[in-house]
C-alpha cells in the first residue's frame, strides 16, 4: 500500500451510507485524516457499530447547507473530497422529487461551489450513477453515450453529472466523475434493496419478494471494489488528462434480478426457495450495464472481485449483523 493517503485530509460527504462507510474505513486504514459529513444520527450504520466515527472528524449538516461544506473545507483544509452523499433509492425519489432534486442536485452545485470558493482543493470526486444515461437503446453504456435521465432520480443524476463538467470547464476546477451501477455489501441497510432483502428474507426463512418481472437486468457493484476505484481514480488526478473526466466502473456482468437472487439462494445452500414475483415497479429502466474499457485503457483500472466471492462476503456480513441485533 502506497503513502499517498497518509495525513491527507479528505472530505467524505455521505459517510454513514453504504459506500461511505467503506471509504471512511479504507482511508483511516491509509492513514488519511478524514472529515466526514454527517445529516442523520443512523445507529445501525457501520461507521458507528464498527467505531469508525471515533477515527475521523465529524461534521454535522446536510449537503443543502453551502456554509457547512464551507466551513468544514476552509477549517480541516480538506485536500480531497469525496462527494457521496445522495438520496439514493428511486421509490422514494417518485414519491418525493423535490427532497431527491435539493439533495441531488443542489447538494452537488453546493459541495463544488465551497470547493470553488475556499480553494485548495486538489482533487473533487462525484459519485454519479449509471440511471444518469436514461434508458438507451444502445448497451453497454459508454461514457458517450448521452445524459438523458427521465425519472425523477435518473434526472437528479444526469443534472449532478453536468454540474461537474460545467465546473471543470468554466472554473477549472478538479473533478473527476464516477459513474457505476447498483452497489451491494454488508452495510447496506436499505432492505428494500434486492440483495440484503434476499439474504435478511432467507436467513429469517420469509418470503423473498421480487417487486418487478424478475427480468429487469442491473448491473451490480460491490461495494469494495467500489471503494478501491474511486481511490484509484483519485491517486491518478494529478493528470491533466483524466480532470473534468467521467469514467465508468462495472464488472460488466448482465444479470437479472431473477437470475442474482437464484444465485444468492444457492450460496446460502436453499436454492429450492421460489420467490414471489409482484411486477409492481413503475419508472424504472429495464435494462442496463455499462462498459469499464475507458476505466481499464486511461487508468489501468480492473476489478479484484468476482461476484460469488462478494457475495459470499456480503452474506457472512448480514449473517454476523442480523444474529448480533437480535439478541
Amino acid at each position: 500500500m502506497s503513502d499517498f493517503w497518509q495525513d491527507r485530509s479528505v472530505l467524505i460527504t455521505g459517510c454513514t451510507g453504504l459506500l461511505g462507510s467503506w471509504m471512511t474505513q479504507e482511508l483511516v486504514a491509509r492513514g488519511a485524516r478524514v472529515v466526514g459529513l454527517v445529516r442523520d444520527w443512523v445507529p445501525q450504520s457501520r461507521l458507528f457499530t464498527e467505531g469508525l466515527s471515533d477515527k475521523i472528524t465529524t461534521v454535522y449538516g446536510g449537503i443543502e447547507d453551502l456554509g457547512v461544506l464551507e466551513r468544514a473545507i476552509n477549517e480541516y483544509e480538506v485536500d480531497t473530497v469525496f462527494h457521496l452523499a445522495a438520496q439514493t433509492i428511486v421509490g422514494v425519489a417518485n414519491r418525493e422529487p423535490l427532497g431527491t432534486f435539493e439533495a441531488n442536485i443542489k447538494g452537488t452545485w453546493n459541495v463544488l461551489e465551497a470547493c470553488r470558493r475556499v480553494g485548495g482543493v486538489s482533487r473533487i470526486v462525484v459519485a454519479s450513477s449509471d440511471k444518469a444515461y436514461g434508458d438507451q437503446e444502445i448497451l453497454p453504456y459508454d461514457e458517450q453515450t448521452p445524459l438523458q435521465g427521465e425519472h425523477p432520480y435518473d434526472v437528479s443524476k444526469s443534472c449532478a453529472d453536468l454540474l461537474c463538467r460545467t465546473y471543470y470547464v468554466t472554473y477549472n476546477l478538479p473533478v473527476c466523475i464516477t459513474r457505476c451501477g447498483n452497489f451491494y455489501g454488508g452495510g447496506d441497510l436499505n432492505f428494500n434493496r434486492i440483495v440484503p432483502d434476499t439474504i435478511r428474507s432467507t436467513l429469517r426463512d420469509k418470503p423473498i419478494v421480487i417487486r418487478s418481472d424478475g427480468t429487469y437486468i442491473r448491473d451490480y457493484f460491490y461495494v469494495k471494489d467500489g471503494v478501491l476505484a474511486y481511490l484509484h481514480l483519485a491517486e491518478q488526478m494529478d493528470r491533466p488528462e483524466i480532470l473534468g473526466e467521467a469514467f465508468n466502473f462495472s464488472n460488466e456482468l448482465q444479470i437479472s434480478v431473477l437470475e442474482l437472487v437464484h444465485k444468492i439462494l444457492k450460496l446460502m445452500g436453499k436454492p429450492h426457495l421460489e420467490p414471489t414475483i409482484l411486477n409492481q415497479a413503475q419508472n424504472e429502466i429495464k435494462h442496463q450495464y455499462l462498459s469499464a474499457e475507458k476505466a481499464r485503457r486511461l487508468l489501468d483500472w480492473k476489478s479484484p472481485y468476482d461476484l460469488d466471492a462478494a457475495l459470499l462476503e456480503t452474506i457472512q456480513w448480514y449473517t454476523a449483523f442480523l444474529e448480533s441485533t437480535s439478541t
